[in-house]
């Protein structure tokens, strides 16, 4: 009796800036990806200098390449959910809209608004986050902005708690079908995340880590979510399996060289490891 062919994962594909240190971008999706049970594959827009104590340099990729990559996976491979990073200009930010207009109506797309790295370094023009505003928003079906993308994200000067939901309300008014304001800039024992949807608000909570070493959060989580949405997951639950794993990647990110170490995107498979060696 032979078997039939291998079941074929979920695909998921990121749209992002390429990180040379491996914490974030491109490399951290596609890690996280593979941890959260999907087939990652990719569309490098930009390519970074990068190491554990910043940004060194970053080259934005031309246009006929990126749409040849996405041609490539999409039309050959096909997805069942995208995610997209880093954006750097405006141009970019026009050109992978058009790109995400042309996938499937219920293809589930998970935007991260990247801005700024980890260790403060920019990463967006001040054109490209009016441009997301405008093309990319609407395409949303997640959207993950931190406290310091939310604002400028939104057009919103974020003062108060209320005005985090004033910008979360803006958000869903533009197009977002839903919008994932992530806490982890705030103070306190504990990580907070709040999804809001059209007539739908609920809180994620996590003990907050002890550890500076969180190179990648952003990247990781938006592209968890995108994979769990893939597996078929509704939107409040991908959010919360998500946050599961990504707050486990957090407690376990480690140093690496001489500044801001990564998270740890494969701290199941470690535990597993020590669990099944007896230590």
């Amino acid at each position: 009796m032979t078997s039939g062919p291998p079941a074929v994962p979920p695909r998921v594909l990121t749209v992002a800036g390429s990180d040379s240190g491996g914490g974030a971008g491109i490399q951290a999706d596609l890690k996280a990806m593979l941890a959260n049970g999907v087939h990652g594959m990719s569309v490098l827009t930009a390519i970074t200098a990068q190491n554990s104590l910043g940004v060194q340099g970053a080259w934005e990729l031309p246009a006929e390449q990126v749409e040849a990559q996405f041609r490539s996976v999409v039309d050959d491979i096909g997805v069942d959910a995208v995610k997209t990073g880093m954006l750097a200009s405006a141009p970019m930010v026009r050109l992978v809209a058009a790109l995400l207009r042309t996938l499937p109506p219920d293809v589930p797309v998970v935007i991260d608004p990247v801005s700024v790295s980890k260790h403060g370094d920019t990463l967006l023009d001040a054109d490209a986050m009016a441009a997301i505003r405008a093309e990319i928003v609407p395409l949303s079906t997640v959207l993950t902005p931190n406290l310091t993308e939310l604002g400028p994200v939104a057009g919103v000067e974020l003062r108060t708690l209320d005005d985090r939901e004033l910008a979360a309300k803006k958000l869903l008014a533009a197009g977002a079908s839903w919008v994932l304001v992530k806490g982890g800039h705030d103070a306190g024992d504990t990580s907070v995340d709040v999804l809001h949807g059209h007539g739908v608000r609920e809180e994620f909570s996590a003990p907050r880590a002890d550890n500076r070493h969180t190179h990648g959060t952003g990247c990781t989580l938006a592209s968890s979510i995108a994979s769990y949405l893939a597996r078929g997951y509704d939107v409040p639950s991908a959010v919360g399996a998500a946050k599961e794993y990504i707050s486990g990647a957090v407690a376990a990110g480690f140093p690496l060289g001489g500044g801001i170490g990564p998270v740890d995107h494969a701290w199941r498979f470690r535990g597993s490891a020590q669990r099944g060696s007896g230590q």
